[in-house]
């Protein structure tokens, strides 16, 4: 069995670096691009972990590039200028490396990471133009899933007020009011403690004409997922999210939308925001992804 490749690549514009995990059959063709973004805090490594996609590349035909930003006060997050260039600039390299062979084009960022996939599809013609789909993981949804009162990391009082402000510019970019006018798949998946309840309708999934939504069969995990936010043990918060463990996600999908286009929303039972997604479930997330047409 051929094995993944995995390569540390560079930005030639600004020298930055960036992990990309591509099949080994270099004729392959009908990939996936994938550009994964991780959220405030994290690192690239972190979130080839609790995304781990690159593990399904040669399985499924996947192209995966994780970056990470370049902004780290008060903590690492994206931020327009800074990061901006740096993610048209690895599009294009990938784009241009695999070309025709890519068939469709994904954004998929965790936390401020989804966010940041929003704005880019909401403000950046670079990315409305080419991306097919946006897979947002616990980053807001299409359509108000609000985050329960109490949402963020289990800080001290201390912490909380040093970090007011910023926690509180966060909340107000994961509920933004306004649907972008991109032309996209979406799929939310979002840890069932994070969240007041799932809507039973989409807003996103009116626009495109698509039927009430369809319970899917449920996804079974029997193995853990690969990291989680481990400053907090000894006093995890349900929302934030614990220790990786096995688990189970609801799938629910909105047929017949207009061009085929896939929207689903999934929810991982007793999951917060930071517990790593396991394997069975990102399989499906994937396939899901890997199912919709190019714009």
């Amino acid at each position: 069995m051929p094995l993944v490749t995995s390569e540390t690549s560079v930005d030639e514009t600004t020298g930055r670096k960036y992990f990309l995990d591509h099949p080994t059959d270099e004729s392959r063709g009908d990939l996936t691009f994938v550009l994964s973004l991780h959220g405030g805090g994290s690192v690239g490594m972190w979130q080839r972990l609790y995304f781990p996609a690159h593990d399904y590349v040669e399985e499924l035909g996947v192209v995966v590039a994780t970056p990470s930003s370049a902004t780290k006060q008060p903590m690492s997050h994206w931020v327009r200028d800074a990061d901006d260039a740096h993610l048209h600039a690895i599009v294009d390299q990938v784009t241009a490396r695999f070309g025709s062979r890519i068939r469709t084009t994904w954004l998929a960022g965790h936390s401020q990471g989804g966010m940041t996939s929003r704005r880019l599809l909401t403000k950046d013609p670079f990315f409305a133009e080419r991306v097919d789909g946006w897979l947002s993981l616990s980053g807001g949804r299409l359509g108000d899933a609000p985050f329960v009162p109490d949402f963020g990391p289990p800080r001290t009082e201390e912490e909380r007020a040093a970090m007011q402000s910023f926690m509180e510019q966060r909340r107000a970019e994961m509920r933004p009011s306004t649907l972008p006018d991109a032309d996209v798949s979406h799929v939310f998946a979002v840890g069932e403690h994070e969240i007041v309840e799932l809507p039973d309708t989409s807003p996103w999934a009116e626009r495109y004409g698509a039927g009430a939504r369809v319970r899917e069969a449920d996804v079974v995990d029997t193995e853990p997922g690969q990291v989680h936010d481990g400053r907090f043990e000894g006093r995890y918060a349900k929302s934030w999210g614990r220790e990786p463990r096995p688990g189970t996600a609801q799938v629910w999908t909105y047929p017949d939308a207009k061009g085929g286009r896939v929207i689903a929303d999934v929810v991982r039972l007793d999951k917060g925001h930071t517990e790593g997604l396991e394997p069975n479930i990102t399989r499906r997330l994937l396939e899901l992804m890997i199912s919709a047409p190019t714009t």
